[in-house]
């Protein structure tokens, strides 16, 4: 049976700046063998280019097409929506550059949708802008809905932070699409050509890599590298298939053999 996976990065691959031990081995496992995988983020900030270069400055060497953002997933599911629509946007590049590639254009008045991603340069100026657009009419879309993002200093607001304000302001809901949306896994496992049962979801958190994969009914992996340890499974009514400390551990696992 053919197998791939879906991998989520940071406290998978790497926390902060520092590759987690072994990560580079699964990969290269993958590389060598050639199963099919891609790295899945719900971070929108960067371009797929400059997530293949981070990586490539931490040792591990994979053309872009193996990575996979949630800006790329809104910025697809949009162009499907509305052909050659309007955004305001509320992000940084890899946003700005997926709707670009995508057909859109990013207007500042009169736009058909509100999209919300990570960055640190917005204010309340934009915040201001985006509730009247909103109010007028445009659609509230989040990359994703995290409400914060890990850094090497400690946490920072997310994307579902910066949602959760205009969703207050405006009374209307935000659409998402990033994990754990069905979303953009599914358009994640399309990119791998396989079908749901051959799809291994790795990733850190419960409420987005593991929940998104169970939903789409993909086996489901979760390392301990990352922000959840064991004893957190308590608080959640759905388990992971496996639970493993990192991913080296796969390399020697039965979840690896070709």
């Amino acid at each position: 049976m053919a197998e791939g996976y879906l991998i989520d990065m940071d406290g998978v691959i790497y926390r902060g700046s520092q590759l987690i031990p072994g990560a580079d081995r699964f990969i290269n496992h993958l590389l060598d063998n050639d199963i099919p995988f891609l790295f899945l983020t719900n971070n929108s900030q960067r371009t797929r280019r400059d997530v293949a270069k981070k990586l490539d400055r931490m040792g591990i060497t994979v053309p872009e097409s193996h990575v996979y953002t949630c800006a790329m997933a809104t910025a697809r599911f949009l162009a499907q929506q509305k052909p050659h629509g309007t955004a305001y946007v509320i992000g940084e590049g890899g946003l700005l550059q997926a709707l670009h590639l995508n057909g859109y254009a990013i207007v500042d008045h009169d736009p058909d949708y509100v999209v919300v991603g990570e960055g640190r340069s917005f204010n309340f100026e934009m915040l201001e802008t985006a509730v009247k657009m909103i109010s007028r009419g445009a659609k509230l879309i989040a990359t994703n809905m995290d409400p914060n993002c890990p850094t090497q200093d400690g946490l920072r607001p997310g994307c579902g932070a910066i949602v959760a304000t205009l969703e207050a302001a405006t009374g209307r809901k935000a659409f998402s699409v990033g994990k754990p949306s069905p979303i953009m896994m599914r358009a994640a496992q399309t990119e791998l050509g396989l079908e749901a049962h051959e799809t291994i979801m790795i990733g850190d958190t419960m409420e987005t890599d593991i929940l998104g994969g169970i939903q789409v009914g993909y086996r489901t992996v979760l390392v301990l590298s990352g922000g959840t340890a064991e004893e957190d499974l308590v608080n959640f009514t759905y388990r992971p298939d496996e639970i493993i400390e990192s991913v080296n551990d796969l390399v020697d696992n039965a979840l690896c053999v070709v």
